[in-house]
């Protein structure tokens, strides 16, 4: 049976790489690669600091102070835009959102981000009948009551619902919730999947 609902990711799942604009941010910064995706994946002051800022506990100024002393930089002014300077849209996948919706698949965004980042909203309202953002709800991603205020939100149950993720341990607790989960890898990839699941065939261009 066809899945009725899609509750997406934001960064790296219909935006660009976020790990590539990192491997950038190491290039330009003059640090080793994989600086920045080693530190948030295992330094316990980095991961702190950036719980903090998705939750809504700390300021973007807050979070790049603790983040530039972690990498050993000097100054964190204006460290949060570099990080995310490589970061552009994935046409193919806000594309196909929006066809998604307009075929009648009720769909939602579970992000985990600060609450005043400068979201590109204007598309929004094509693309998303529920909003839950972490650093809005003083919770992230994979916290399992996130999953359930997106489900409760969708107004569907979970068994309807498929989830889409770029960080495999962001969908561990919705598949036990049963939420299909679909690990992100490229646009192509995961069209194809959604496709299936939720049993809508795209246009062409999409």
């Amino acid at each position: 049976m066809a899945r009725k609902g899609l509750i997406m990711d934001w960064g790296g799942v219909m935006t660009t790489s976020l790990f590539a604009s990192f491997a950038a941010f190491d290039r330009a910064s003059g640090l080793a690669d994989g600086t920045v995706k080693q530190a948030f994946r295992t330094d316990p002051e980095a991961r702190a600091a950036l719980d903090d800022l998705e939750c809504g506990r700390a300021t973007v100024a807050q979070f790049e102070e603790r983040f530039a002393a972690v990498l050993g930089l000097d100054t964190g002014d204006g460290l949060a835009l570099r990080l995310f300077s490589g970061v552009g849209p994935d046409d193919a996948m806000l594309d196909a959102v929006e066809a998604f919706r307009a075929a009648g698949v009720r769909t939602g965004l579970l992000s985990n981000s600060w609450a005043d980042e400068s979201y590109d909203r204007g598309r929004f309202a094509t693309l998303f009948d529920v909003l839950v953002i972490s650093g809005e709800e003083g919770m992230r991603k994979p916290d399992p009551r996130i999953y359930e205020l997106a489900v409760e939100r969708m107004g569907l149950a979970a068994q309807e619902l498929v989830f889409v993720d770029d960080i495999g341990g962001n969908l561990k607790v919705p598949r036990a919730m049963g939420i299909h989960t679909v690990l992100h890898v490229d646009a192509a990839t995961t069209l194809a999947e959604l496709q299936d699941v939720l049993g809508v065939q795209l246009p062409a261009a999409a």
